[in-house]
């Protein structure tokens, strides 16, 4: 739990380590501790522990037949040729005692046996092995459900647990988000637009024309958030498994190894549901590729489960869909599929049975685009847009902001003088507007032509004309043909 309080920001390793040395003088519970202490809120530990999934008592608490959970713990033996207790667990994260419990049951069904401990006392390296029957029993096993892995939970407790964790219960402040933008620059009224938004966990609609920072924007909302929110590996529907935790998608708040390898050891260091990753809030991307197939479930034919769309593993984060408009299906109808999700914040998926089945739609929905919003979406459908912040072309200030960043990054002497001559070409005598990716694709020019000459790093004029000219393909004068 100390692991977790720290990775949620709620209290520091200090804190912990002071705690856990109060608890082991005193005895009582880390967390009575740390608000004794001072270190936390008792509110606030409330509120933490009551979202965090409660380990299963045994079998029945878990929801899951018996059998099936027997089934699968055999599959994990047989796919990661497993051999002692400690690898069960991790495994099929389910606690020691309810893998005793499934390993007794596979015993008396004669699908495993006992091969013993080989050097250590510690229950944890009790090994077993697989009979000859429980080979030609795990084969036919997976041939009906190849899934093996972690044991699922179900869909009431998934979606319960979606509703604990929304977004909204995570306050976002002026500073989050001016932290979040880094070295970005950008004007305040960015963030005292966006500062509501994220609030209210609402759609959002990023416009503006290309080059100014839009998509910025959106991944620096990655990082406002710092809860730790619960992803279970896998939930079980109307007797089908979904697959919703994705290591390229949900990263792990990793806590410490267990360093005490005595008897007690076997007690697990977490203190919640092993079923469930503790992750940092998700943060899922997607641009042109989107199809509205990838926003359904996808059934594995040959393994007979299934995979979670996108936007299900985004549940508790958020969800960007970056240049909306460019995607292969039509704006029209990739609204049409996201109409009732954000008006109800429920949504609803069909298993290839043709049974459906409703899940919470708690999450926070970005689009980005550079194209006309009233051209892509109806009044309707924008009307469930609460919050549409134009990402336009920076101010002058902001403009000249960024330009002496740049100068600084790459070593360059900024003047006045310079900086009014970049800008008199590249608005009056090119015919463009500023826009905020200018001044680091100007500059970058500059330097790589210094360097094909064999020169330090400086401005010259020729050299800003040729990075002037990169910015845009001239438009070719149309030749006349004679009579």
């Amino acid at each position: 739990m100390g692991d977790l309080l720290i990775k949620a920001n709620f209290v520091t390793s200090e804190d912990v380590e002071k705690a856990l040395k109060t608890q082991s003088e005193r005895g009582g519970r880390l967390g009575d501790h740390l608000v004794a202490a001072g270190a936390i809120q008792s509110s606030v530990l409330h509120d933490f522990l009551h979202r965090i999934p409660a380990e299963p008592a045994d079998i029945a608490a878990t929801n899951i037949d018996a059998t099936s959970l027997m089934s699968l713990l055999v599959k994990c033996i047989y796919v990661g040729h497993l051999e002692n207790i400690r690898q069960f667990i991790d495994a099929i994260k389910l606690p020691y005692h309810i893998v005793l419990d499934l390993i007794q049951m596979a015993i008396e069904r004669q699908l495993i046996f006992t091969l013993g401990r080989r050097v250590s006392p510690n229950p944890l390296e009790m090994s077993y092995a697989l009979t000859d029957e429980g080979r030609r029993w795990v084969v036919d096993a997976l041939s009906q459900l190849r899934y093996s892995g972690p044991a699922p939970v179900t869909l009431e407790e998934f979606s319960q647990q979606v509703y604990l964790q929304k977004v909204t219960h995570e306050l976002v402040t002026f500073e989050k988000i001016r932290q979040s933008f880094g070295e970005l620059t950008f004007d305040d009224s960015m963030i005292e637009q966006s500062g509501p938004a994220l609030n209210s966990g609402r759609a959002m609609l990023l416009y503006g024309p290309p080059g100014n920072g839009k998509t910025s924007v959106a991944l620096c909302f990655a990082n406002v958030f710092t809860d730790v929110i619960y992803v279970p590996y896998a939930v079980v529907v109307e007797g089908q498994i979904m697959r919703v935790y994705d290591p390229s998608l949900h990263f792990v708040t990793e806590t410490r190894e267990v360093e005490d390898e005595s008897n007690n050891s076997f007690h697990r260091l977490e203190e919640y549901d092993a079923r469930w990753a503790p992750c940092k809030r998700p943060f899922v991307v997607t641009g042109g590729e989107l199809t509205l197939e990838m926003l359904d479930l996808r059934y594995d034919t040959s393994a007979n489960f299934y995979e979670a769309p996108l936007h299900v593993k985004a549940l508790g984060g958020c969800f960007v869909i970056d240049d909306f408009g460019r995607q292969l299906v039509s704006p029209t109808h990739l609204l049409n599929r996201w109409i009732v999700p954000l008006e109800s914040r429920v949504d609803y998926l069909k298993l290839h049975t043709g049974k459906s089945f409703s899940i919470p739609f708690e999450e926070l929905v970005i689009f980005s685009t550079n194209l006309e919003p009233e051209d892509l979406m109806d009044p309707a459908f924008l009307r469930r847009i609460p919050y549409k912040i134009e990402v336009g072309a920076p101010s002058y200030a902001v403009y000249r902001q960024i330009f002496e960043k740049e100068c600084r990054r790459q070593r360059l002497a900024f003047s006045e003088a310079l900086f009014d001559y970049v800008v008199h070409k590249l608005t009056q005598e090119k015919g463009l507007e500023l826009a905020a990716y200018q001044p680091r694709f100007l500059i970058d020019q500059v330097v790589a032509t210094c360097r094909f000459m064999g020169q330090d790093p400086h401005f010259e004029p020729r050299y800003i004309h040729y990075a002037l000219d990169n910015l845009r393909v001239k438009k070719q004068t149309p030749t006349t043909t004679p009579a």
